[in-house]
Order: structure tokens, then sequence, then C-alpha cells
């Protein structure tokens, strides 16, 4: 699995996930599940950006 946010590969057993539109994402940090969290469709629709600061 692939972070929306920041485009690290990341695995199922991360503990950092969230539920959106009934489909789970899977995060490599809690930075990067709390910038999906506040504007998900932003990289929904044009992709990692990188690390959140």
């Amino acid at each position: 699995m692939i972070d929306p946010v920041c485009g690290m590969e990341v695995d199922e057993s991360s503990p950092y996930k969230t539920m959106y539109k009934g489909k789970v994402y899977y995060f490599c940090s809690p930075h990067c599940k709390k910038a999906f969290e506040k504007d998900p469709e932003t990289y929904l629709r044009e992709g990692p950006k990188g690390m959140p600061m």
C-alpha cells in the first residue's frame, strides 16, 4: 500500500489508518494521517505531495 500523503510504502499492519468513503487508507505516521483527514480530496485527486510539515 502507498501512503496517499507522502507516497511511502506502508503495510496493513500500520497503526495509522483511517476510513474515507468506505475505503481504508494506511499511513506511515500520525502526521500523514492528520494531513489526509484534514483534506482527503486533495490527496486523492492530486496524489502524494511528500511529508507534511
